[in-house]
């Protein structure tokens, strides 16, 4: 049998009650007996139950997270940030995936009530109505990249139509005269927003009268390969291309290739999102760098707060900033100061060393 908090406390020669209070770092305890307690902890290999500690903290000390996939460098990175943030304040983490299916991830964040404190909710299907019927109303929950604000809850959004909007001003600059844009999954807010973002930066200035010259995907290389093969065959053919993400991209970029097209010189490239294999491609991706582990950060130390004083947590929604990153991909060097719409973002060449870093925004605090 695996020694019990009573074991503990006979060989410390304390209480039960004891034992319970220096494990669970309360102040009433004197340093000599805490340290004995330990001692006697360690040499028995006690692990105090996380079931038991729970019914008297009613605490589980674990936050949720539902993501749409798992799968792919971007949720790698989400998954990292929140998990840093979360060890950082000694918390577990339980991830959950709804794979693309608005039932999963119903089935997902009801299975998540009573085993988590909080919850971090990221799905293409977290609008106003899902969200009603499947939160439970008293689990704090911080929304992430979803397009519906919840009242009593804080959102964290990318700029994803400030950072379109850059890509495509950027590829405009460069002198590209038929810009194409790959869109992510129907219905998904971040695609939507990005796409908007591409159709505005052809609407004015330099682009205006180019036309849109928009191409399904779903935000994987799969999609971005075929979307590129339609491309490399589209007359007249588009002599750039921007992808909804970065995973779109690198799919396009080798469509293009296997059409014995070269990127850039025949086509400009650019992606969104900035997943670390972006600048070991070759060439190395143009791309609006997302703060990606820095984002699941953020939203992890807001839902604590949360949790800690409910009374005061803020509950606006915090827009996280996005830049440019120019690299090879796009046939253009960094632009120069004074004779570029985005040249405050645009920064960085070939490399992502020098990119400046402003900090988040409050849309409506």
């Amino acid at each position: 049998m695996p020694p019990t908090i009573k074991d503990v406390a006979r060989a410390a020669g304390v209480s039960v009650a004891t034992v319970s209070r220096a494990l669970n770092g309360a102040q009433k305890v004197l340093p000599q007996t805490r340290q004995r307690i330990l001692d006697a902890a360690q040499a028995l290999r006690f692990t105090p139950s996380g079931a038991a500690r729970s019914l008297i903290t009613r605490r589980t000390d674990t936050i949720g997270a539902l993501l749409p996939d798992l799968f792919g460098e971007y949720f790698s990175e989400l998954i990292r940030g929140i998990d840093q943030a979360a060890r950082a304040r000694g918390l577990h983490l339980l991830v959950s995936s709804s794979h693309g299916d608005a039932d999963e991830a119903a089935a997902a964040m009801r299975a998540m009530n009573g085993r988590v404190d909080g919850l971090l909710v990221m799905s293409p299907h977290a609008d106003a109505q899902f969200l009603h019927h499947n939160l439970p109303v008293r689990l704090p929950a911080v929304l992430i990249n979803t397009g519906v604000e919840l009242p009593g809850h804080a959102r964290f959004v990318i700029d994803n139509h400030a950072g379109a909007l850059a890509m495509t001003r950027h590829l405009v600059a460069a002198g590209r005269q038929r810009i194409a844009f790959i869109g992510g999954p129907a219905g998904n807010h971040e695609a939507q927003e990005r796409e908007r973002g591409y159709r505005d930066g052809l609407r004015a200035g330099p682009a205006a009268g180019q036309p849109a010259l928009v191409f399904d995907g779903d935000f994987t290389q799969e999609s971005g390969w075929a979307a590129g093969r339609r491309i490399a065959s589209t007359q007249p053919r588009p002599d750039a291309v921007f992808a909804a993400n970065d995973m779109m991209a690198i799919g396009c970029l080798a469509a293009l290739g296997e059409a014995g097209l070269r990127v850039p010189e025949d086509v400009a490239l650019g992606g969104f999102d900035d997943i670390p294999i972006s600048r070991y491609v070759a060439p190395a991706l143009t791309t609006i760098r997302v703060p990606i582990a820095a984002l699941g950060a953020a939203a992890l130390e807001l839902l604590v707060q949360t949790l800690e004083s409910p009374a005061t947590a803020p509950t606006h929604t915090t827009a996280m900033p996005v830049e440019l990153v120019v690299r090879r991909s796009c046939g253009a060097g960094p632009p120069q100061p004074g004779n570029h719409p985005f040249a405050a973002e645009a920064i960085s060449y070939p490399g992502p060393e020098t990119i400046k870093r402003p900090g988040p925004r409050a849309l409506n605090p």
